[in-house]
């Protein structure tokens, strides 16, 4: 799946249309985490110090086509970015419209643009042609460098590229680094290849589990979908959070795993959903009628450590437990710790696993931490992503 960067193509005075992911968090007019907008700025900073004039366009929130939608403009992103780059950076106040196309008219090399949020017209969510071709005739060149929409079909995912073929398609250093750990590590990995699937739900993770059986050495289950594995056993999980009507697949899906699925050991449960409720430790399976599990076990801790520290390759996506209350944080934590503790490659699966090594400052200790929980699960359950098969392929 390799493909061609926007380092393979010279841009000095090309318009260059790039897709980022600036779908930051806001309150009111100030963004409250810019750590989006910092990851895209390696690709842009190629653009425009090479002489290139480059349109940014990205979604953020949830708007609705017609209503009022202020509150999710792109303006704070612009500029933050801004100071970033230490230069200014213009805004359109529209997408496709007349004060875009004036805009991006007005550029000159060096030069960057952002466009209004694409959700505004709904065209991007149904990629409409009109509304595509319209973006795609800003651009010489297209860049991709939103991995965490690269799963889905938007307009600016698909069917600008589509548009623009004919026209250097590549990737931006973001998604490229995604492609190659994510890729790389599924179809050709170090062994032992192991994977830790965490969550709430089974349904969320069915097609990963069932992908990863047939690709890894071992896969360590965690978290609340470890509850409806216990019941699947014939197991008591008191209060805990089970799906019911997952229990026949949850028993298809050990009887596929044999010994390369492995399950919680122990439990660590509450009797409310509070840091300050009473506490106990059962065996998997035991959960008192009155209780919670919270968090895997100290003994579950302490094994899946021992296997994650001896992978040649690790990729991880979803909590063992509830690691934002601290009490239930220790099988989440062991988990990141041994994987920093690890010789081989290992990879965090975006989402609140990536949240979770964050909060224990563990970030910079691991191979690589997926910048698209929703995208990143997609490519571990070995889904065609359209967006990236447009592009250009490497030589």
């Amino acid at each position: 799946m390799a493909k061609k960067t926007i380092a393979d193509v010279d841009v000095a005075g090309q318009k260059v249309l790039m897709r980022v992911d600036f779908n930051v968090p806001l309150d009111g007019t100030t963004v409250t985490d810019d750590g989006r907008i910092r990851m895209a700025l390696p690709s842009i900073r190629s653009v425009i110090d090479r002489g290139g004039r480059l349109i940014l366009m990205s979604h953020l929130g949830r708007p609705k086509p017609g209503e009022d939608n202020s509150k999710f403009s792109l303006q704070p992103a612009a500029d933050k970015l801004a100071e970033h780059l230490g230069a200014a950076v213009t805004f359109a106040n529209d997408t496709v419209g007349h004060d875009a196309a004036a805009k991006v008219n007005a550029l000159q090399d060096g030069e960057v643009l952002v466009l209004e949020n694409l959700r505004f017209d709904a065209g991007e969510k149904s990629g409409c042609d009109k509304f595509a071709s319209k973006l795609a005739a800003f651009g010489d060149v297209y860049c991709n460098d939103a991995f965490g929409t690269c799963h889905r079909t938007d307009a600016s995912m698909v069917a600008v590229p589509q548009a623009m073929e004919g026209k250097p398609r590549v990737t931006g250093f973001l998604v490229e680094k995604e492609i190659r750990y994510l890729t790389e590590a599924i179809e050709s990995p170090q062994r032992p290849f192991v994977a830790v699937l965490g969550g709430a739900k089974v349904s969320d993770k069915i097609n990963v589990i069932d992908n990863l059986l047939t690709k890894c050495d071992m896969v360590l289950i965690g978290g609340a979908m470890a509850y409806t594995f216990a019941l699947a056993q014939g197991g008591r999980t008191g209060k805990s959070r089970v799906e019911e009507d997952k229990v026949e697949l949850a028993r298809e899906l050990m009887e596929k795993g044999g010994d390369k699925l492995v399950l919680p050991m122990d439990t660590h449960c509450g009797d409310d959903f509070s840091e300050g409720c009473n506490k106990v430790v059962v065996t998997a399976g035991e959960i008192p009628d009155d209780y919670e599990g919270l968090d895997v076990g100290p003994q579950t801790a302490a094994a899946y450590a021992e296997i994650v520290e001896g992978a040649g390759t690790v990729v991880w996506n979803g909590p063992m437990g509830v690691f934002e209350m601290e009490p239930f944080a220790e099988g989440t934590r062991a988990v990141a710790e041994s994987m920093t503790r690890s010789s081989g490659t290992s990879i965090i699966g975006g989402g609140d696993s990536a949240a979770a090594i964050r909060q224990f400052g563990l970030a910079d200790k691991v191979s690589h931490v997926s910048t698209g929980g929703g995208a990143s699960l997609a490519m571990l359950e070995g889904q065609d992503f359209v967006a990236v098969d447009l592009l250009d392929d490497a030589a």
